[in-house]
């Protein structure tokens, strides 16, 4: 008589990741020889502020508003964007090419699971430590705002944790695309999906420039509602709208760390 060992399956995501905390102190220790390269990707959204933010701001004749129908210029319009697409950055990289590296090269998750963590453990600390990356880059970039005179609203207090909860949906959608990635070539659909959510989301013109059918797809973007979110807090003029934008990015950011909760287990526990 042949005996059959069960599969072990991944627990349920809500009784997971009383561990993620060790994922987490991992991630801390394995980068503090490598703290330039967290450094660097604070400058990004800076150079763009600085270029286009300020530089193609002068030859921008058309008055802009903000949500509370304040005339601003063209550099505090697009600063708030740029803010969200800095919490983006920061968290989309680490929970993509990081994690994929992890995943099938280094087989740094096997090893994990040699321990008392578990598949949930992982998911959480993963995304727990993109969050706190992408949050270092909303704060750094909050600061050179408020420096420059680019805060409008006391509301901006809730800024950061407004762009903890972008890093927290795009980390998450992030982790779950790359559990279905096969090679470094499928990364190509990462980039191709970044690039216009940055161009496209109302980051440098407002999405009322677009054909009433294109502003239904626009609008239906994860990066477009914290846009919309940004500017409210920073701008002023904050309403209704925004417990949309809020519930928006935090059932994302759930339901794709439930999708890589399983197929994590999928991947490592089969």
């Amino acid at each position: 008589m042949t005996m059959t060992i069960p599969t072990r399956v991944a627990p349920p995501l809500l009784f997971g990741g009383r561990r993620a905390a060790r994922v987490l102190e991992r991630n801390i220790i394995a980068y503090r020889r490598t703290w330039l390269i967290l450094v660097s990707g604070f400058f990004e959204p800076v150079f763009y502020l600085l270029s286009i933010g300020v530089g193609i701001s002068k030859l921008v004749t058309q008055d802009l508003h903000a949500p509370n129908g304040d005339p601003i210029s063209y550099t505090a319009f697009i600063a708030p964007a740029l803010l969200a697409a800095s919490a983006m950055n920061g968290a989309i990289f680490d929970s993509t090419f990081n994690m994929f590296f992890k995943l099938k090269y280094a087989k740094t998750y096997d090893a994990i699971l040699a321990t008392p963590v578990g598949v949930s453990d992982i998911a959480v600390g993963e995304i727990g430590w993109a969050l706190i990356r992408g949050a270092l880059y909303a704060f750094a970039f909050l600061v050179v705002m408020s420096v420059m005179g680019l805060v409008h609203s006391w509301w901006a207090i809730f800024a950061l944790p407004a762009a903890v909860l972008i890093g927290f949906a795009f980390a998450a959608l992030g982790m779950a695309g790359t559990s279905f990635m096969r090679s470094w070539q499928d990364f190509e659909y990462v980039t191709l999906g970044l690039l216009p959510l940055f161009l496209f989301s109302g980051t440098f013109y407002p999405v009322s420039r677009y054909p009433d059918w294109l502003q239904v797809v626009i609008q239906a973007t994860p990066l477009y509602h914290g846009v919309a979110l940004m500017r409210a807090l920073v701008l002023g003029g904050v309403g209704v709208s925004e417990i949309w934008h809020v519930a928006y990015l935090a059932a994302l950011g759930l339901g794709c760390l439930a999708i890589t909760q399983r197929r994590l287990g999928h991947l490592l526990l089969r």
